[in-house]
C-alpha cells in the first residue's frame, strides 16, 4: 500500500526557512566568505599532499627503460642532417686580394680600425705591449704554414692576439702577402679580470679589445691583421655571406662542446679548397674534454 506523503509544513515555518537561507547568503557575498573559501582549499590541499618523509618518484621508476621507444633512447636514430643543417648559404669566395677591403667595408665603413689610434680615453689604460697566449707559438704554426702557404688565415678566437702575431712573424718570415682575420668579441670570461688584473675596465667594458689593438699597433702588423669584434658564431656565418674564405683556420674559442662544435662546423663552410683547419686545446678537460669530443 502507497504511503501517503508526510504533510507540508506550516506556512510561516517556510517563510523563517527561507530568511535563514537568504541571511546566509547574504552573509557569504561578504569578504569573509573568500577568506572562508582561501581556508578551505589551504586545508584540502593540505590534507592531499604528499608526506614529506614518501619516496620522490623517478622516471625510471614510474616508465621502465626498456618501454621507452629505441627512436628518444638512442642518438644514432636522429639524422645527421639535422645536426649538420645550418641555415645560412655561403656565396662564392670573393679573390684573396679583396679579403681585407671587404671586411673594412662590412664592418668599419671602409676605414681602418688604426686611424686615431688610440683614443683619448683609453690611451693612458693601456700597456705599450701586453702579449699573453696559451701554446700561441707552438711548432704547428710554422709546420702549417709553411705547407699550406695561406693568403688568408681566420683565428676563431683570439684574446690578446699573441697566436696571430706569432703567424704574422712567420708569414713574414716566409716573404708571404697574408691577411689574418680575428675573431673575439673580446669580452673574455666571468672572472678573467681576477687573473688578469692589469687590464683595466671602464664603465663595466674590459679594454681586452684596444689592448689587442695596442699590441698589433706596437708589432707593426696594422696591415696584416684586421679583426672581427662579434660573437663567433655571427662573424662566421657573415663572412660565409660575403664570400670570405681562408686557406689556414685556427679554431680556439669557447672550450665547452657545443661552442666548440658550432665553431668547428662553421669555420669548415669557410675553408678553401685543399685548406685546413686545426685547433686548441684539444687536450683541455673543460667540459669533459668538450674540444676533444667536439673534433
Amino acid at each position: 500500500m502507497k504511503q501517503e506523503p508526510p504533510p507540508s509544513p506550516p506556512l510561516h515555518h517556510r517563510h523563517h526557512r527561507k530568511r535563514r537561507v537568504a541571511l546566509v547568503l547574504k552573509k557569504f557575498t561578504k569578504p569573509t566568505a573568500y577568506f572562508i573559501l582561501l581556508l578551505l582549499s589551504f586545508f584540502l590541499g593540505y590534507l592531499s599532499a604528499p608526506s614529506s618523509s614518501s619516496k620522490k618518484p623517478t622516471l625510471t621508476s614510474r616508465i621502465p627503460l626498456e618501454t621507452i621507444p629505441a627512436t628518444l633512447n638512442s642518438a644514432a636514430s636522429v639524422p645527421v642532417a639535422d645536426h649538420n643543417s645550418f641555415s645560412i648559404q655561403c656565396v662564392d669566395p670573393v679573390n684573396s686580394e679583396k679579403v681585407r677591403q671587404t671586411v673594412l667595408d662590412r664592418v668599419f665603413h671602409g676605414k681602418s680600425p688604426w686611424q686615431n689610434f688610440p683614443p683619448a680615453h683609453v690611451s693612458t689604460l693601456l700597456r705599450q705591449n701586453r702579449i699573453r697566449g696559451w701554446g700561441s707559438t707552438g711548432a704547428v704554426f710554422e709546420n702549417l704554414i709553411r705547407r699550406v702557404r695561406p693568403r688568408t688565415i681566420i683565428e676563431v678566437g683570439t684574446f690578446l692576439g699573441a697566436s696571430a702575431l706569432h703567424m704574422t712573424k712567420l708569414t713574414r718570415q716566409l716573404g708571404l702577402k697574408t691577411q689574418i682575420l680575428c675573431i673575439d668579441d673580446f669580452r673574455g670570461w666571468p672572472g678573467f679580470l681576477d687573473k688578469f688584473k692589469d687590464i683595466k675596465m671602464v664603465n663595466g667594458d674590459v679594454l681586452l679589445m684596444y689592448q689587442f689593438m695596442q699590441n698589433v699597433f706596437y708589432a707593426n702588423a696594422t696591415e696584416s691583421v684586421l679583426f672581427m669584434p662579434f660573437s663567433t658564431g655571427s662573424a662566421l656565418d657573415k663572412l660565409c655571406e660575403w664570400g670570405v674564405f681562408a686557406e689556414l683556420i685556427e679554431v680556439d674559442a669557447g672550450h665547452d662542446f657545443h661552442s666548440a662544435w658550432t665553431d668547428i662546423n662553421k669555420a669548415y663552410k669557410i675553408l678553401r679548397p685543399g685548406g685546413v683547419i686545426f685547433g686548441h686545446d684539444y687536450f683541455t678537460s673543460a667540459d669533459n674534454k668538450g674540444v676533444r669530443r667536439a673534433g
